[in-house]
């Protein structure tokens, strides 16, 4: 019980001294106890409130007349605080109004503090922000202007310096966010305009190349005009012959081609003068400032090499002028010019590895495309053209660095491409030449003629000389003009050589080369044709024999003439020598066998006029017609042979010659034809009557032959081509087959040349022919009795054939 008050005794305390809000715990401890403390607690918190109120009884009583006291005071004072208060009212309107103006003039100036405060403050503000909104205004106008490397280098300001100082403002973070944007569209405009730079020059390129070539032959020129200049025996060396001094086409005036330099030496274009190069430079700067500079390289290098492949792709007609030529060759040398002057004005954008590596494959490509279009020119002028750009396309980019060795190697491709087709033109030349000539000797009426004509032609025969005009020279007019156009072969095939890079030995070496293919394959070529063609009779045969004569004696003076052009003496080890000796020696051999084979034809065109009655019984007494045309032929045939003009004992024995073999060759293939005619499959008998016209017909021939048609015959060397058919009539004339068969073999044998099998043909055609006509059967005992002795013979021959086969 004891513990139970003191417990409430401590709850008591705890709540008086304890603020209301945290009472509830103490309360709650006293319903935790035992039961009825509830009522024991507020028994003893009555007690409590009595406690107090009996203290607070006390201290009221205590103060109770002080409190009196005190309201009486305020009583007495009521009435002065309504006086101070109307008072106080008073002033307080008074002050009041008084104060009105006061307060408006501080609120003004307030107002006015704030303001100039807040003045302070966007000026200072302002400050900051003018340097920004100028930088960004100057940015602006550069890119109007198109300065757009100076507006990154603006932009760089802005974001590094400028902007960090007033990024809370929300116009800078407009400005932040429009940066990346501008620069994107400075990158496009720069590749915009790079792209353009790239359309335009290659648009240009063609007009850079022409300019740079251009430029590259002037200064070839100038220079070889100074080197001309200093030698002052240029052109004292050429070759001189029979008076005359050559004067090659392609020799330049020095003093023209000095005023020409003058004048295009005042404005000398570059590549820079003709092409706007500051895109590029632009455009370098901008991805560089970017930090995307890789990127730039190699969208200019791969564009650069499309570029390239176009250059290089020709026209299908470009090798129908040489103004497809040219313009090919000049867009070459535009895009390296200016792949060049990229490499030296820029740093990295162009290497110079990049520009080799793009270089080797072009060339590659160039020298493929001039290989195949170079082979459809047919025109030597043309090639000729076509190897002069070629050497000045090479001269020019060979001055910006690049290698063209494999250019100077295809040259030499091309000059037996031109070669070929100078051999072709000239082809055409000999055979208009060809066509051209009598083939009579050339008359000279006069000194001034004969002069002209040794003028063109090396001619010297002072057996000639000493005759008195008019006379004639020995050769027709084809030869001094066949002559003079191996001579311009040589000079056109010079041209082809100059300007090679080659050294005098070398071209040397080619003049010859090409003029031995222009007299052994050309010339030899249409002699040969010239030779075959029906026209041509025996007069023009032996005049071309004649002709090649005097061209084969020419070749030493054709050797000189190009020493003199080389300054190569004929001495030099690995001289090429000309053949035209055997090239003339085929041709007269030519020659001498078709007049033998015309001879044979017209042999035999009047064999076919031949018209025997073989079953005549008696002969005509005199000989066959035809065979009497014939020989008036022949006879007026060799006549003329005789009859050629022979100033010259060469000439003299070379006609004999050739008449003498002529003319035997005729008479044995006249032998010949004639022994055929009686050994005729087709012809199944001959009487004897038929084998004695044709016996008169043999003696002509015979006669003829021992006529001397043709000098220096010796005996009767002509006679032994008939020897086959004379021995063959005398056996059947006579009869003496005792003779013939007991001599048989024999080397002094009558009959040597009769062939057994010939003879046995021959009487087989006869004895068909006796039975069937039985001219013997009315002769009774002889006639039969030579019946007998034919079909004896007859087997003897057989038998002697039989043995010759079996012996075989």
């Amino acid at each position: 019980m004891a513990e139970s008050l003191a417990e409430h005794e401590r709850i008591l305390q705890e709540i008086e001294s304890t603020d209301t809000a945290c009472v509830g715990p103490t309360l709650r401890s006293v319903y935790d106890d035992q039961p009825n403390a509830h009522q024991r607690f507020m028994e003893k918190l009555d007690a409590c409130i009595r406690n107090h109120d009996r203290e607070i009884e006390k201290m009221c009583n205590f103060h109770h007349q002080g409190f009196v006291d005190a309201i009486t005071e305020l009583l007495k004072v009521r009435a002065d605080a309504g006086k101070l208060k109307v008072q106080v009212t008073d002033t307080n309107r008074r002050l009041q109004d008084a104060g009105k103006e006061v307060i408006a003039q501080t609120e003004e100036i307030i107002r006015c503090r704030i303001q100039q405060r807040n003045i302070t403050t966007v000026v200072e503000k302002l400050q900051l922000c003018l340097p920004v909104l100028e930088m960004y205004s100057k940015l602006k106008e550069q890119m109007n202007v198109k300065r757009y490397y100076s507006a990154l280098k603006t932009m760089e300001q802005l974001e590094n310096t400028y902007l960090p100082r007033v990024s809370q403002y929300r116009f800078c973070q407009i400005m932040i966010e429009n940066l990346p944007k501008l620069r994107e569209e400075i990158k496009e405009i720069s590749m915009s305009d790079l792209k353009d730079f790239l359309e335009s020059i290659r648009k240009h390129s063609d007009k850079i190349g022409e300019t740079a070539m251009k430029q590259a032959q002037q200064q070839k020129t100038f220079n070889t005009v100074l080197q001309k200049q200093n030698n002052v025996n240029y052109g004292k060396n050429m070759y001189v012959i029979n008076g005359r001094v050559p004067e090659p086409k392609y020799e330049i005036t020095s003093k023209r081609t000095l005023e020409e330099e003058d004048e295009h030496e005042e404005e000398v274009l570059t590549a820079h003068d003709l092409v706007d190069f500051s895109p590029v430079y632009r455009c370098l700067h901008i991805y560089s400032v970017l930090g995307d500079g890789e990127t730039f390289e190699n969208y200019y290098r791969k564009q650069r090499r499309k570029q390239a492949r176009l250059v290089l792709q020709p026209q299908s007609s470009m090798h129908e002028t040489v103004e497809g030529y040219r313009r090919y060759f000049s867009q070459i040398v535009g895009f390296f010019v200016v792949e060049d002057h990229i490499l030296h004005v820029t740093q990295g954008l162009v290497t110079r590895a990049y520009t080799d590596e793009l270089w080797n494959m072009a060339l590659s490509k160039i020298i493929a495309v001039l290989r195949t279009h170079s082979s459809y020119c047919t025109d030597p002028d043309l090639v000729l053209e076509l190897k002069n750009l070629i050497v000045v396309f090479a001269d020019t980019l060979q001055g910006y660095g690049f290698p063209v060795n494999r250019l100077f190697d295809l040259l030499f491709e091309i000059r037996d491409q031109y070669n070929e087709t100078l051999l072709k033109k000239w082809t055409g030349l000999f055979r208009d030449i060809f066509e051209a000539d009598n083939y009579s000797p050339i008359p000279v009426a006069n000194e001034e003629e004969y002069k002209i004509v040794i003028s063109k032609f090396p001619f010297q025969d002072p057996e000639l000389d000493k005759q008195s005009f008019p006379k004639k020279l020995p050769m027709s007019q084809s030869v001094p003009q066949i002559y003079i156009q191996v001579k311009e072969f040589i000079y056109a095939s010079l041209k082809f050589s100059e300007s090679l890079h080659r050294s005098s030995t070398e071209i040397d070496d080619m003049l010859r080369k090409s003029t031995n293919l222009l007299l052994t394959r050309t010339l030899s070529s249409c002699l040969q044709n010239l030779i075959k063609k029906p026209h041509i009779g025996l007069t023009e045969l032996v005049q071309i024999i004649i002709n090649t004569t005097h061209l084969e004696q020419a070749c030493k003076y054709l050797e000189d003439f190009i020493t003199n052009i080389t300054n190569i003496s004929q001495e030099t080890v690995h001289t090429a020598r000309l053949y035209g000796l055997s090239t003339f020696k085929d041709a007269r051999h030519a020659a001498e066998g078709e007049i033998y084979t015309k001879l044979n034809q017209k042999i035999d065109e009047f064999i076919q006029l031949a018209d025997y009655d073989w079953t005549m019984s008696e002969p005509a007494g005199r000989a066959s017609g035809y065979l009497m045309d014939l020989i008036n032929f022949l006879r007026s045939t060799f006549q003329v042979f005789t009859h050629l003009p022979n100033n010259n004992n060469d000439h003299a024995a070379m006609s004999g010659k050739v008449a003498q073999t002529a003319c035997m060759s005729a008479c044995q293939h006249l032998s010949t034809s004639l022994m055929q005619m009686l050994l005729d499959s087709e012809l199944k008998q001959i009487s004897m009557g038929a084998v004695q016209q044709f016996n008169l017909d043999v003696i002509q021939c015979e006669l003829f032959a021992s006529s001397e048609p043709v000098p220096g015959f010796h005996g009767d060397t002509l006679q032994l081509a008939f020897i086959d058919l004379r021995q063959l009539l005398d056996l059947f004339m006579v009869w003496d087959w005792s003779t013939y068969l007991a001599d048989y073999g024999q080397p002094t044998s009558k009959y040597l040349r009769v062939n057994p099998s010939t003879a046995l043909t021959l009487l087989e055609k006869m004895k068909e022919t006796s039975k069937k006509n039985n001219i013997f059967a009315q002769f009774r005992k002889n006639d039969r009795d030579k019946q007998k002795l034919i079909e004896t013979v007859v087997k003897q021959l057989r038998s002697l054939v039989n043995g010759m086969s079996q012996h075989t």
